[in-house]
């Protein structure tokens, strides 16, 4: 990239919880820019736009701030935006597409951290550990039906990365594994080790359904109620994919009728999840706020992958590109 005669602006629009603002991976940037870090959250779309104003560069540490077309039109000076993880759905692609915007994301580095905190979801859900501590809480002493893992099959909901290596971890306790995708093959079968079924297929045959694919418009809403309703009487469901891939209210429904066991979600469609959420008052429920890849070593990961997309960006070679 030919450098501009002013220093080159770069910003972190809104880095709270704190992803960014302590990682040492910020000093690689300054050598290059000045680097402007807001460690809250802007309190309105005025707010972002005059944080955002004159960036270059834009690194979106928290999918909570969100860039719609319109707001991305009123940065004439943006030319590149990373995400520090996987998902783009804050940030409007075709917009972005049309103004000449380079988005980047940091694909597939975490897949092993957020796996495992589906498998900590799945467990937990399984052996209904929340739901116990809070009767204990109470001072109520008694033993619920706990569900034995091995042996049940486990449902994937997108083979990427994390869909696989959830694959993998389900093996390793015995679970039988099947999975869904937009693109299946029996070349892709064979590589992954396992069978790719349909999705009403995969719902129906399922003891515990786990959710890992990104939001689109295709997966936007693609667990409703009439997906849910397929699924067997106790199954359980782990979501750590996005929030609105799955609808809330037959959520919440079927968890509260007793069609469902339990779910362990890790992504909500509002977030940060407010008081009266419906989920919060479910039983069988086990919760974290959004923190599946949200550790020393996952952040470290996820940092260093935003800073790398940056500085290939202003040596001219983008890398790990959306658009």
């Amino acid at each position: 990239m030919n450098q501009p005669s002013e220093p080159i602006r770069i910003v972190i629009p809104g880095d709270e919880p704190p992803q960014l603002q302590c990682s040492p991976h910020l000093d690689r940037l300054r050598t290059r820019g000045e680097v402007i870090l807001y460690t809250n959250r802007p309190a309105d779309d005025a707010e972002k736009l005059r944080r955002a104003g004159g960036a270059i560069c834009l690194i979106n540490s928290r999918g909570a701030v969100k860039w719609p077309g319109h707001a991305l039109r009123q940065l004439p000076s943006l030319r590149m935006l990373t995400v520090c993880g996987i998902g783009t759905d804050a940030i409007d692609i075709d917009v972005a597409r049309e103004l000449g915007i380079i988005v980047c994301n940091v694909p597939g580095l975490t897949a092993p951290i957020v796996a495992e905190h589906a498998l900590a979801l799945m467990l937990a859900t399984a052996r209904r550990v929340c739901f116990q501590t809070s009767q204990l809480r109470k001072g109520v002493w008694r033993t619920p039906d706990n569900l034995y893992l091995r042996g049940r099959t486990l449902g994937i909901v997108g083979i990427g990365p994390i869909g696989a290596e959830m694959a993998r971890l389900g093996q390793a306790i015995g679970m039988s594994v099947q999975a869904w995708t937009f693109n299946p093959s029996p070349e892709r079968a064979q590589k992954l080790g396992i069978p790719l079924l349909g999705l009403d297929d995969l719902l129906r045959t399922s003891d515990v359904v786990s959710v890992h694919v990104k939001l689109t418009d295709q997966t936007r809403g693609l667990i409703g109620a009439r997906e849910i309703s397929l699924m067997k009487p106790g199954a359980l469901l782990v979501n750590t994919a996005r929030g609105a891939v799955v609808d809330t209210a037959a959520l919440v429904n079927a968890l509260n009728s007793g069609h469902l066991g339990g779910a362990g979600i890790d992504v909500f469609d509002v977030e940060p999840i407010p008081p009266d959420h419906p989920l919060l008052a479910c039983d069988q429920v086990v919760l974290t706020p959004h923190v599946a890849d949200q550790n020393p070593q996952g952040m470290e990961i996820l940092n260093r992958g935003a800073v790398d997309n940056v500085l290939a960006f202003l040596d001219g070679t983008p890398r790990n590109r959306v658009v």
